[in-house]
């Protein structure tokens, strides 16, 4: 059996019924008797107790109406700070915004947790409360459960609200407290700091109902220096008298996940942000007497010194321990690590046998280096109780290549046969011989840098010439010059193409420079953004040299492109480096430093401590030198850290102030990525629509029909290049009789 929720309408209002259906017969019912039980989806919403059970958070009968706003305020809005508590927080959207707001917060988020069998038995559980997260044991004997409640806040999000953790038997008896942590606003905005009390709370997945959590020792800042900063602890769901946690290990770093095996074998994770140190321990959580030791001691930026990850197999319980594996006639134990394989020609993911004891590696599957990129995707083998022998050993594995779709395999020991078990077919036929190549140049400071270059299909460099060239891409912070080197990705991969990709430009004949790497590097001491500015204007000019000598891209044809912090990256470019672009697109990005004080991206420095630098990474403040086209685009209801619609709005009037060419698209109803089928095909045709304009002018009928029509940059307003979305069917009027972004066939095959 499996279960769903469905949308149900009744002409007035839509809810969620609550459907179980079986697997081999294919026939479907709802789980509640009643028509009028319906699921609560706000949070958590239904978990399998066991094969027969299920939890479900419903909406609770005595609701009523939604609380209504009231026409007169109760009140002035007061936040106040009289205990001079130092409290620093990002800049987050979507939060409350006063007692109304929090009424129907309240009012929407309270669940009644129900037990209801297949047969049709409900039993309510626990008083209506905000339930975030419910989580049966291994043994299915408890389940844990979370629920937030008052006193909100209106500067952090939900998850730092106050919290309530409880473990409750499976039949809805309440056993105990676990915690009740209060409001957490004043966590440091440092890298690593983390809230207080009890954290990552969660089932040991090797026994049937053991307890595992952290607790920080350092206050959850991080800029406080301590030893140990983080204790792991375990404990028994139910507790004997006085029985008091045990500590099963102690951290220097910050605490990062166990994987689990058994009482012998368990591997702890740790990290630090600022040094991109991440340590590996293995423990035996049931022997005292065995100390602890390091498996694997390394920097998280060295993807070359990436020794994997260890595969996991499913327990009869249905959670997820370590699989060992044992070779016939050796009584050694050995891990199967899955490893992305990065190295300076690419990604070839691998399979390696490692010996826990002696730290010896056996490679025993590699993924083809010359055409296909191929990854293990899970362990098979895992169905057999007991001990798995290697020469039993069964994966799924994906295999693709440039112009081939992701096809999968059962890959089986000892003879490594591999048996394809689907067969999909090319999403995009019209692209399907478009041309892919891995590119690796140098920036004038001496780091390498690398790039994935597509060309069109049918593209002759002799006989056609250079292209326009669209680059778009998004910076990465390194502590190193080595490893901001370093290649990720792999030539082999299937180019996959979303709604918004900028490889849909190859149906326009355009040349793509997508993820051309901009390392900003903050080499020991020093901060990586000090020298933000410098270190993306060497990235961009290289980018641009290395396109134009390979004789594909055009010197004055050359747009800038990117998303969030790739808008942020494309406005400064357009700012301080306007030589190598003609052109721009920015969509959902922040442009004004001075407006997220407290941080941003990477930068854990507040304003305060570093105004320079937020000032000169600010584009906003550089507006009166951007005299090349931009096109910004935004979702009206943004809700990611920083990048609020404001940043665009205020960045557009700074730009009009000026005098720039520069557009505002703002989408409404759209977060920080954009969904709707009228948002996707309105950012395709505005983006369509400045690219033929501005970097391919006269080149094309579509761009004289462009030409002919008037430009119109002010928000709220219908002109001549974006009319009314029509109210029949939603879909913009110009979608299918203006600009074609791809012919017919293609449209099809996309949509």
């Amino acid at each position: 059996m499996f279960c769903f929720y469905l949308k149900q309408e009744d002409g007035i209002s839509s809810m969620l019924g609550v459907w179980v259906a079986d697997v081999e017969t294919g026939k479907a019912r709802p789980l509640f008797e009643s028509s009028n039980v319906f699921l609560n989806a706000v949070f958590d919403n239904f978990v399998w107790v066991n094969n027969s059970t299920l939890l479900v958070c419903t909406i609770p009968f005595s609701r009523g109406a939604p609380p209504k706003k009231p026409l007169v305020p109760a009140g002035p809005k007061i936040l106040s700070n009289e205990q001079k508590d130092t409290i620093q927080a990002r800049t987050y959207q979507d939060l409350l915004k006063d007692e109304y707001d929090e009424s129907l917060f309240e009012y929407y988020a309270t669940s009644q947790l129900v037990l209801v069998s297949l047969d049709g038995t409900e039993k309510l559980v626990g008083p209506p409360a905000i339930y975030t997260s419910l989580d049966p044991s291994p043994d299915e004997k408890y389940i844990l459960i979370t629920s937030i409640h008052r006193p909100y806040s209106f500067i952090v999000p939900c998850g730092r609200f106050p919290k309530k953790v409880d473990v409750w038997t499976a039949d809805g008896k309440f056993v105990r407290e676990l915690c009740d942590l209060p409001l957490a606003e004043d966590i440091p905005i440092t890298h690593n700091s983390v809230r207080r009390g009890m954290r990552s709370i969660d089932w040991r997945a090797d026994k049937p109902s053991t307890l595992v959590w952290v607790e920080t020792q350092d206050d959850g800042d991080a800029k406080v220096e301590v030893s140990p900063r983080d204790i792991v602890y375990t404990q028994p769901a139910e507790l004997l008298a006085s029985e008091q946690p045990a500590v099963l290990h102690k951290l220097d770093l910050r605490y990062g996940g166990i994987s689990w095996c058994d009482d012998s074998l368990a591997l702890i994770y740790e990290s630090w942000y600022k040094t991109r140190k991440i340590r590996t321990w293995v423990i035996s959580p049931g022997s005292k007497n065995l100390n602890p030791r390091i498996l694997f001691d390394r920097s998280s930026e060295d993807v070359y010194s990436d020794p994997g990850s260890p595969m996991l197999r499913r327990t009869p319980a249905g959670t997820y321990v370590i699989a060992t594996m044992r070779k016939e006639g050796d009584q050694g134990t050995y891990l199967l690590l899955n490893g992305s394989g990065a190295t300076p020609q690419g990604n070839i993911p691998f399979l390696d046998l490692f010996d826990l004891n002696t730290g010896n590696k056996e490679r025993i599957w590699e993924s083809d280096k010359e055409k296909y990129y191929e990854t293990v995707v899970a362990l098979m083998s895992d169905q057999t109780e007991g001990e798995l022998y290697v020469d039993q050993l069964k994966v799924l594995t994906s295999k693709e290549s440039k112009t081939e779709n992701t096809q999968y395999f059962i890959l089986s020991w000892p003879g490594k046969k591999a048996c394809q078990i689907t067969n999909f077919p090319h999403p995009y036929p019209q692209l399907s011989s478009l041309k892919k190549e891995m590119i690796r140049y140098e920036r004038k400071d001496g780091v390498q840098l690398t790039a994935t270059l597509y060309l069109p299909p049918d593209y002759d460099p002799a006989r056609d010439g250079p292209l326009p060239c669209l680059v778009w891409s998004y910076p990465g912070e390194f502590k190193s010059k080595d490893a901001a080197g370093q290649v990720r990705g792999s030539p082999n991969e299937f180019a996959g193409i979303g709604p918004t990709s900028p490889l849909l430009w190859l149906a326009r004949r355009f040349a793509i420079l997508s993820g051309p790497t901009i390392p900003i590097i903050g080499e020991g001491n020093e901060e990586a953004n000090d020298r933000y500015v410098e270190q993306l204007v060497g990235s961009a000019e290289a980018a641009v040299e290395e396109v134009i000598g390979r004789g594909v891209a055009h010197r004055s044809k050359i747009a800038i492109g990117g998303h969030s912090y790739g808008a942020f990256m494309t406005a400064n470019l357009l700012a301080h480096a306007p030589h190598l672009f003609c052109c721009g697109i920015a969509r959902s990005g922040a442009y004004n430093r001075t407006l997220t004080p407290f941080g941003f991206q990477n930068e854990d420095r507040t304003l305060w401590e570093a105004t320079s630098t937020y000032v000169e990474m600010s584009p906003f403040m550089s507006a009166n030198k951007i005299k090349k086209p931009i096109l910004l685009i935004h979702g009206e209801e943004d809700n990611n850290s920083g990048t609020l619609t404001m940043q665009s709005d205020r960045f557009f009037n700074a730009l009009k102030g000026h005098g720039a060419l520069c557009r505002l698209v703002i989408l409404p109803f759209e977060s920080h990525g954009y969904a709707a089928r009228e948002s996707v095909l309105h950012v395709l045709w505005e983006t369509d629509r400045w690219l033929q304009k501005y970097c391919v002018p006269n080149s094309s009928d579509a761009s004289e029909n462009l030409d002919a029509h008037k430009d119109d940059a002010s928000i709220g307003t219908v002109d001549a290049d974006s009319k009314a979305v029509s109210a029949a069917g939603g879909v913009p009027e110009w979608a299918d009789d203006k600009i074609d972004i791809f012919p017919s066939p293609c449209r099809s095959s996309l949509w």
